[in-house]
């Protein structure tokens, strides 16, 4: 660090690498700075430098790692170890797109060497409408849980906006709705329940070398039971999901990523009083992922999701994806 403030690099130039650079450049007042951004891809360091000129553009990887306190790994997931090591082999402190790599053994050894130098870009982390559910959940809400149901649903995968990173997305490898979308539901359920497990899944893959479009399953978050469901064109909106936790009091929601909601006993479901929007909810908790960054650096307790954490909810999200595997007919 440099007179007290903390580097960020960035390694990947696509939506979520512009996210945490907006997030970045927006401080008011600023906590860290952007030491500088790379992406393999001509056409994406092309429209940083029409998008942002202030930002500096780097020759490769190893320049990020090299002129940064932090590197933030954005780059498709099969890229994400390699990155990760080399910077923290440099000591530098990591922060990654999840999931953390596209082997689960591969992930398993990567936290067993990294200790607790790194976290993963789970924004539940750092959202208002989480710490609302938390709150309500902490007055008796819920009372005593007895499950949770985690539904999402996309008129078509990758949803509109993602256009562009299509081809990997999509693929089997490294893409899909349950490794992109559901993951944060689940890491949202073992953070508030407990260490996920008891894992029964079944999922559709209908055309070749293209990810899932169905799947069911049913585990466990801590002590409380957990059915998910999530399908493509079952919805005509790009995305739609609910994560809901049921108890002998009530229950409590998370509909569409941001808006908290309290079912009332005559069974009708009541929002948060002065709940964001989505689109004014994300740079505010952005904004508390990279406070939870600057802690991460420093050495000091955070909030940001571990990367242990992390790991569980991929050997969760893997094993819906290979063992719970059906073929369509």
């Amino acid at each position: 660090m440099q007179d007290g403030t903390l580097s960020i690099g960035i390694i990947g130039a696509g939506i979520m690498g512009e996210r945490l650079l907006r997030a970045i450049l927006d401080q008011s007042p600023p906590l860290v700075n952007v030491s500088g951004i790379w992406d393999p891809e001509p056409s994406a360091m092309a429209r940083m430098a029409a998008t942002f000129p202030q930002v500096p553009r780097l020759t490769d990887a190893a320049a990020i790692i090299a002129d940064s306190d932090c590197v933030y790994i954005a780059s498709p997931p099969a890229s994400h170890l390699g990155h990760a090591r080399a910077a923290l082999a440099a000591g530098r402190s990591v922060f990654c797109e999840k999931p953390l790599a596209v082997d689960v053994a591969e992930a398993r050894a990567f936290v067993a060497e990294a200790g607790d130098r790194g976290a993963v870009n789970f924004p539940f982390a750092s959202s208002l409408a989480v710490a609302t559910l938390m709150d309500w959940i902490a007055q008796g809400a819920v009372g005593k849980a007895s499950r949770v149901t985690i539904e999402v649903a996309f008129a078509t995968w990758p949803r509109s906006w993602q256009a562009d990173a299509a081809a990997w997305l999509d693929g089997r490898q490294q893409g899909g709705f349950t490794r992109e979308v559901v993951s944060h539901f689940l890491f949202l359920s073992r953070r508030l329940l407990g260490p996920l497990h008891g894992l029964s899944a079944s999922v559709v893959f209908p055309e070749t070398g293209r990810s899932e479009r169905t799947i069911e399953a049913k585990l466990m978050a801590g002590d409380i039971p957990v059915d998910l469901k999530g399908s493509v064109g079952t919805t005509a909106k790009d995305d739609h999901n609910i994560w809901m936790l049921e108890g002998d009091h009530g229950a409590v929601r998370l509909c569409d990523w941001s808006v908290a909601e309290r079912r009332l006993p005559d069974g009708t479901w009541e929002p948060a009083a002065d709940a964001p929007s989505q689109a004014d909810a994300r740079p505010i908790a952005l904004r508390r992922q990279i406070e939870g960054v600057l802690k991460l650096t420093r050495g000091q307790a955070h909030h940001l999701a571990t990367l242990a954490e992390a790991l569980d909810v991929q050997e969760i999200v893997e094993a819906i994806l290979a063992d719970g595997v059906r073929a369509a007919g």
